[in-house]
């Protein structure tokens, strides 16, 4: 025990900023891969074809190949096809190789963001839709005002445990040399000739960052079957 101890204290400075890499990259991951996943699920259920077809073959390849594999496509293909992130050095971190993470993170998250917003657009009464329009409001307001809100009653929970999946794949992000926690843990390692130590603390801190979320999305949840 007094072996943990004391690496945690030693290398508490690492440790807390591959937290908050693994903080910052998770955020902008749930935000905008929660964002592309509405669009994209309003895509596979739109009656014009082209983008029905997009979205399917999105989601069938995004969910059929492994995140690694993606996120090698994203940091290695983006420069080949002429597409090039700016080099940037903030801090510790280079901005390059986070923001290749995000995306490749962000890609993967809206497929099965879709599906689940999918699912809980179509779990609400047609009678819902039919009623609205019937009152004179027009299809983007009964969506918005309507369906929407009642659909994300449904889909709470599935969501919830995609932020929770996010949290933990975003280790993968290591990979590309993003000094997140698991990047963080490999380095300790290397320094300090401990194997389980550094990976044991790593895992304790996902637990606790995956457990906050759990608790807040709990809350939430409770509070809005109130309504």
């Amino acid at each position: 025990m007094n072996s943990f101890i004391n690496v945690a204290v030693k290398y508490r400075a690492l440790l807390l900023g591959g937290a908050k890499i693994t903080l910052i990259v998770s955020a902008f991951t749930i935000l905008f891969g929660l964002i592309f996943g509405i669009l994209m699920a309003l895509m596979k259920m739109s009656k014009i074809r082209p983008f029905r077809y997009f979205a399917n073959v999105y989601v069938e390849f995004i969910r059929g190949t492994p995140v690694l594999v993606q996120i090698f496509l994203v940091y290695y293909g983006l420069p080949m096809m002429g597409v090039e992130i700016p080099s940037l050095m903030l801090g510790d971190v280079d901005i390059s190789r986070l923001l290749s993470g995000i995306l490749a993170l962000v890609i993967n998250s809206t497929a099965y963001n879709c599906e689940i917003v999918r699912a809980g657009i179509q779990s609400v009464n047609h009678g819902q839709t039919e009623g609205a329009l019937a009152l004179g409001l027009s299809p983007v307001r009964t969506m918005t005002a309507i369906i929407f809100p009642q659909a994300m009653k449904n889909i709470l929970p599935s969501l919830g445990n995609e932020f929770i999946t996010i949290i933990k794949t975003s280790s993968q992000i290591s990979v590309i040399g993003i000094a997140d926690l698991m990047y963080t843990a490999d380095t300790i390692r290397g320094i300090s000739f401990k194997p389980m130590e550094p990976l044991v603390i790593v895992a304790i801190i996902y637990f606790i960052i995956t457990e906050c979320i759990s608790f807040i999305l709990r809350r939430i949840e409770k509070r809005m079957k109130v309504y």
